[in-house]
């Protein structure tokens, strides 16, 4: 095994071995002022990529941006006007983890994929009743039902993706007959949580 053997500044030695190998292998050193990792050395790496590692017998922590997830509620009663899609207003927090929910809307800072829900609930009769979730402005999905009985409820969910910066979601709600939404956490209601990031 050849060595190389380096001096150090005051004292002592770093000796560089290469051991006996058929053929020629190359070393390539970053073109960076860096530190070397070692195999028993304790070291803290940032910005690296493993792909398709193995890891055995350690203890992994993740640490991440706050994934977003809020819940509201209307607890002041809003009332729609018949035949006319109205944004709904939700006036308490039941928690806002990334205080992403302002003006009953939700503009999530983290782009991902998202799990949105609302209800609805009036105690007038409607022919048609609508729960419709909003991005940026416009329908994205949306749920209809009629009905005969003089409490109505309407759900509306599903998955959006925000870009993390401009993107945002609002609930908008129809009746064919105008009139005061039920209010309370378990009536009218919207919620939301990032199911997976980007």
């Amino acid at each position: 095994m050849s060595s190389v053997v380096i001096a150090g500044d005051t004292s002592g030695t770093v000796t560089l071995s290469a051991p006996a190998v058929s053929g020629t292998t190359t070393l390539t050193l970053p073109a960076t002022t860096d530190t070397l990792v070692g195999k028993t050395t304790t070291d803290t790496l940032t910005n690296k990529t493993l792909t398709s590692p193995t890891i055995t017998g350690a203890t992994i922590t993740v640490a991440s941006t706050a994934a977003p997830a809020f819940s509201a509620w209307q607890s002041s009663a809003q009332t729609l006007s018949s035949t006319t899609f109205t944004k709904i207003t939700f006036t308490t927090e039941l928690w806002d983890t990334n205080s992403n929910f302002a003006s009953s809307r939700f503009t999530p800072t983290v782009a991902g994929y998202y799990q949105i829900n609302s209800g609805l609930y009036t105690t007038t009769n409607q022919s048609v009743f609508v729960a419709v979730i909003y991005k940026n402005g416009t329908t994205y999905k949306q749920q209809t039902q009629g009905g005969t009985s003089a409490l109505n409820g309407i759900g509306v969910s599903g998955i959006v993706y925000c870009n993390g910066s401009t993107d945002y979601i609002e609930i908008y709600g129809y009746m064919s007959t105008g009139s005061a939404l039920l209010t309370g956490q378990n009536y009218t209601w919207f919620d939301g949580a990032l199911i997976r990031s980007a």
